[in-house]
């Protein structure tokens, strides 16, 4: 049993948040950058690296930060052949840039080896891309009481380091709900992370992607930025109004926050998931039903999420356990 200690408010010095990139990256905290395959998060964020390594000034960024060691991790593409490259043509520092060897074991965010390279190079930038081959070979990430204490020990890692902390996340295929619920994953990916950030590429035959503030629980929203993407560089041209439900609704005009009775079934569904394994049928129908949610509308979202029935005497049970949720991989 852990040993009781209690520490008083009145003896904790309050400190103010320090940015990496005001408003959107904090020193310290954990931020996630998310949005669909081949929409520009890589390319964002390696143009993001290599300014940082030269102590450039970033968009909108009033004063450069000094020259900084970067840690970039990632499971999906190739160092020498991709990531190198790429890196060269944006100028980047590369003895600035520095990969944790997983030759011998793949890190996951419960790593020590995390915190000994952070302290080892003092770096002020770590990225992991992307999110779900970090989390741990043990961890469903669509399950809260999973993925709450691996969260728990990045957040710890970024607090006692100082170090921005950066998820790459890709996208569920659900539409017509709000940004925030667009994180592939449980909702309690997006409840621990400071600052969730949208890449997006709204109109797929132009070049212009566009980055929106999801949420931010530490300071304001930041303005959505507009670049024009190549084959090797990304060029920022301006600020516009367009939010980040506005980008993934197809614009303004269009209802961002209105979802359609199945895709609501679908989360209460993934909220049932994360409390239990299993649940009488009758149960599941009653509790739908007190939310708005019909008989035959459940039947769909439980077709849709590919959940099975387990029958037991004269009983009927949905069966919550993963992997019963294929739709919500990424698109």
């Amino acid at each position: 049993m852990s040993e009781l200690k209690l520490k008083p408010l009145s003896t904790v010095q309050p400190q103010s948040v320090e940015w990496l990139w005001y408003p959107y990256i904090p020193f310290g905290k954990v931020t996630i950058l998310q949005g669909d395959p081949g929409e520009g998060k890589t390319m964002l964020m390696l143009h993001l690296i290599a300014d940082l390594t030269r102590g450039r000034n970033l968009w909108e960024q009033e004063e450069p930060n000094a020259p900084m060691t970067c840690i970039y991790q990632t499971a999906e593409d190739g160092i020498a052949d991709t990531i190198v490259p790429r890196l060269v043509a944006m100028d980047a520092d590369l003895d600035k840039v520095v990969v944790i060897d997983e030759e011998d074991a793949l890190l996951s965010f419960t790593d020590d080896r995390l915190e000994q390279a952070i302290l080892a190079t003092g770096a002020l930038l770590l990225v992991l891309d992307p999110l779900q081959a970090y989390l741990g070979a043990d961890v469903d990430m669509h399950r809260a009481n999973e993925v709450r204490p691996a969260f728990h020990v990045l957040s710890n890692i970024a607090q006692r380091t100082g170090c921005a902390i950066v998820l790459i996340g890709h996208m569920n295929k659900m539409k017509g709900i709000g940004s925030l619920y667009r994180g592939l994953g449980s909702i309690d990916i997006a409840c621990a992370a400071r600052s969730i950030l949208l890449v997006c590429k709204p109109d797929k035959k132009r070049d212009e992607v566009y980055l929106a503030h999801v949420k931010t629980n530490i300071g304001p929203m930041g303005e959505t930025m507009v670049f024009v993407r190549d084959d090797d560089r990304t060029e920022y041209i301006g600020t516009c109004d367009d939010t980040a439900d506005d980008l993934l609704s197809g614009g303004k005009g269009e209802e961002a926050e209105t979802m359609s009775k199945v895709t609501r079934a679908t989360l209460y569904l993934q909220e049932l998931a994360q409390q239990c394994d299993e649940m009488p049928s009758t149960d599941v129908y009653a509790w739908m039903l007190q939310k708005g949610i019909s008989k035959r509308t459940t039947e769909e979202a439980k077709k849709l999420l590919g959940i099975a029935s387990i029958r037991r005497g004269n009983q009927c049970f949905f069966d919550l356990k993963p992997p019963q949720l294929p739709q919500l991989e990424e698109a």
